[in-house]
């Protein structure tokens, strides 16, 4: 058993020895977290069965090649109400000044029937809603 020991000890070295960190990795810092407005949504069914699961597609535009998605703040309002905002990271890296749209997605799945109304933030006071009918 001692033996077995020493050869995943020593393995386990060899291993550690052929990783190396590099200085030079291309990465960047994100720098801040912001909103970044829902430009679309897209829901394939609105009318699906309890338990089971539905993508729901978002669209934002992003200003730059130093954004992206970062995350969704997703609020239960009540049992039938959910309100979703996006959020965007920025990076402090060189990057193009090019517009672009991504696509995210949240998966659906209700434990309730019921009927669901989804709002989403679009910017400003505004909302994009749709609505959800579970069986």
């Amino acid at each position: 058993m001692k033996k077995l020991l020493n050869i995943a000890f020593s393995s386990l070295l060899s291993g550690f020895a052929l990783v190396s960190c590099n200085d030079d990795d291309d990465y960047q810092t994100i720098e801040s977290i912001g909103k970044v407005k829902i430009d679309s949504v897209k829901i394939a069914n609105d009318t699906m069965a309890v338990f089971s699961i539905q993508h729901i597609k978002t669209y934002s535009t992003y200003s730059s090649q130093c954004q992206g998605f970062y995350a969704y703040d997703y609020i239960y309002d009540s049992d039938f109400k959910r309100t979703v905002t996006a959020y965007k990271y920025i990076t402090n890296g060189p990057c193009a000044q090019k517009s672009y749209s991504a696509v995210n997605q949240i998966n659906f799945n209700p434990q309730r029937t019921g009927e669901y109304t989804f709002t989403f933030w679009n910017g400003g006071n505004n909302w994009i809603t749709k609505t959800i009918v579970v069986k």
